[in-house]
């Protein structure tokens, strides 16, 4: 295998292990991350696995008892001090599982609220976000960001309005999950019972006070991608949300990299993920990065 290709599987197998197992820790874990190019830190505020969507394509293996069912705050932020400074300091990469990762992905990206459940339902979710600021003030550079990876239902409760803005004032960005155009759609995908329509709406009113990711997996379903009614859809909510004011920075298209849930799921080709991107960002003019 040519050097070039030898490097990129090396890669590719690092954006695979996205393990939430990190030595004896039970709620921050370390993983070299695709869409963020570098080291994310991931806060898993939701042990129990318990989520209010339960998507096709989800990798948490819920089929599983958690062997930690709540979030004990200091020992979280004791965690998340021991592996920040693992990996500012190179430790990290002294590791077996860390050892191969490249230079340029070596690097301290963001620290991501992102685990076993849609962190936006943790009760203390504006407390922990405040908690989580303290200790990255004290320990990384001010352009490391802190991250929130969501399904945006839960944007219209206080304390998660409280806990945005306590994003917004620690360099925050927000990852809002949208991956469908119909209501008929949503519910294949994600299902749930929270209706599309409060997911929009939430996506929007957020948007109107910051710039959002959109965060768009889309897969193959008994074989079929999503059809192109579905992503015409998809481009005509992008453009709602924009007219109603909100701020889109970007769409990030990707697909399945990991055992989703159900076996009927299966990854997009480079090309079909490229051919909705494409799509996107001719029909809406919003910046698209495709992840394969």
């Amino acid at each position: 295998m040519p050097p070039d290709q030898s490097a990129k599987s090396a890669e590719a197998r690092l954006f695979q292990q996205h393990s939430r197992q990190f030595e004896s820790n039970r709620f921050v874990y370390p993983v070299v991350s695709r869409r963020s190019q570098g080291v994310s830190v991931g806060v898993n505020l939701n042990p129990d696995k318990v989520c209010n969507f339960d998507c096709i394509y989800c990798q948490v293996d819920r089929r599983s008892d958690s062997e930690t069912r709540f979030v004990e705050t200091d020992q979280l932020l004791a965690e998340l001090t021991s592996v920040l400074q693992a990996v500012t300091s190179g430790d990290l990469f002294q590791q077996l599982r860390f050892a191969s990762t490249p230079p340029h992905l070596r690097r301290l990206n963001d620290i991501a609220f992102s685990g076993d459940g849609e962190p936006t339902t943790f009760r203390n979710f504006d407390e922990i976000i405040g908690q989580v600021a303290d200790v990255r003030r004290k320990l990384v550079d001010d352009d490391v960001r802190m991250v929130l990876i969501t399904n945006a239902s839960m944007f219209h409760r206080e304390h998660v309005v409280r806990g945005l803005h306590l994003l917004d004032e620690n360099n925050g960005q927000i990852w809002a999950k949208l991956e469908a155009g119909t209501e008929e759609y949503f519910k294949l995908i994600d299902r749930t019972t929270i209706p599309f329509q409060r997911i929009l709406d939430n996506i929007t009113a957020a948007a109107t006070i910051r710039p959002l990711v959109i965060q768009s997996l889309f897969m193959c379903v008994h074989g079929e991608p999503p059809p192109e009614s579905e992503i015409d859809a998809f481009c005509q909510r992008l453009q709602e949300i924009t007219s109603s004011g909100g701020q889109l920075e970007m769409i990030q298209v990707y697909t399945v990299a990991r055992q989703p849930a159900e076996s009927f799921v299966t990854p997009l080709t480079e090309t079909q993920l490229q051919h909705i991107a494409e799509k996107v960002e001719s029909t809406t003019g919003l910046q698209t990065a495709v992840f394969s």
